[in-house]
């Protein structure tokens, strides 16, 4: 735990003579944060090669799996009784958006609001692929954030391979280092993207070598956006009672 003690009376009357306020950060005590079973980050691709279809089926694939009763379940199932999450979408290297912020769940009331938030955002899409900058931008969601997490996990799902910024093998062992789960969510779409290029290949074994790391991590792939709903389930299910690792 991070707490700070409250200021002495000499401290705070040295703090008034040199001009700073009696409420600044370096007076007032930290809050402290709260236990979590489990810190999360959703974070989901909402680059050019995801239509409009495509964002609604993964986005309605959160939506559901989120109220499903082994999901919520799972989520108030710990030591602590909750988990903390967060939801945001990503796309070229300079384009992360906090769409839902952290919000505590540990039972279905909880689960229900953070699912509505998640429904009633509006969708959008970006230009680009930047695994690397989406794992980075997560990475940094951690600190401060009113949580202490037994674990800490990022849940990325995508459907194209890095095409802006740093490879993000080098994003993934920063962010293990920092003691962060990557846990992957291949979309195998044989699509073609909106401007004609073809879809990659093999895209599970690219998450599993370049995108997925740390303690327990593991992908589990959807076969296509239609298969996102159940993918996701299974995955939230097995992220979040923290089970096993390897290839799904």
């Amino acid at each position: 735990m991070r707490v700070r003690s409250a200021p002495t009376a000499g401290l705070l009357a040295l703090a008034l003579l040199l001009g700073f306020p009696a409420g600044s950060p370096s007076g007032a005590a930290q809050a402290q944060e709260r236990p979590v079973d489990l810190e999360l980050v959703l974070a989901v691709d909402i680059s050019g090669s995801v239509d409009e279809e495509e964002a609604a089926l993964q986005r309605d694939g959160y939506v559901t799996a989120l109220i499903d009763d082994r999901v919520v379940s799972a989520m108030g199932g710990g030591p602590f009784g909750a988990v903390a999450v967060t939801y945001v979408e990503w796309a070229g290297e300079d384009h992360q958006r906090v769409v839902v912020p952290w919000t505590l769940i540990g039972n279905r009331e909880d689960a229900r609001k953070f699912s509505d938030a998640i429904g009633s955002a509006p969708l959008s899409t970006a230009r680009w692929t930047s695994l690397s900058g989406a794992i980075d931008h997560a990475a940094t969601l951690f600190d401060g954030n009113g949580f202490e997490g037994v674990r800490r996990v990022i849940d990325i799902s995508g459907d194209g391979v890095n095409n802006r910024g740093r490879p993000p093998s080098l994003a993934r062992d920063e962010a293990v280092a920092a003691g962060i789960t990557i846990n992957g969510l291949p979309i195998l779409n044989d699509r073609p993207n909106p401007w004609g290029g073809p879809a990659p290949i093999d895209l599970d074994r690219y998450y599993e070598e370049n995108v997925i790391g740390g303690p327990g991590a593991f992908y589990i792939a959807a076969r296509d956006f239609d298969d996102f709903a159940a993918a996701i389930l299974s995955k939230l299910i097995r992220e979040i009672a923290g089970i096993g690792s390897g290839a799904g």
